[in-house]
């Protein structure tokens, strides 16, 4: 079993990990999923993202632990999930995602469920 890594705040409990993966895999649908580290960073340096997931698992953890730093500079929230084997499968590709991020588009059927999923991030937070 993962134990929390006290690095790894905010940490999504059970009921908001299964939220979190079901947007992704609707997000990967409608083109909005960027997937990786890198990809994540680009991302977030271009404006584009709504949302951050980082998976705790990473091994060493410092190689996500600049997301964060990221993240709060550009005001984008983010979330820890317990497995990177699981947030790989909700990518929709058969290896391990370190990180992945919901990139923004106004015209998205998704807007409302990335809405609710920020604010519970945000509650986490408080």
């Amino acid at each position: 079993m993962f134990s929390a890594n006290p690095k790894t705040f905010p940490f999504a409990d059970k009921e908001l990990t299964l939220q979190i993966l079901n947007l992704i895999e609707l997000s990967k649908n409608h083109n909005q999923l960027k997937k990786g580290a890198n990809e994540t960073v680009k991302v977030i340096n271009k404006g584009y993202a709504e949302l951050a997931i980082i998976a705790a698992d990473s091994d060493p953890i410092e190689i996500v632990l600049h997301l964060p730093l990221l993240c709060e500079d550009k005001n984008i929230p983010y979330i820890f999930i317990n497995n990177k084997h699981t947030l790989g499968k909700a990518c929709g590709i058969s290896r391990s995602v370190i990180a992945c991020c919901i990139s923004t588009n106004l015209n998205s059927s998704l807007n409302e469920q990335i809405k609710n999923i920020k604010n519970k991030i945000e509650k986490f937070l408080n």
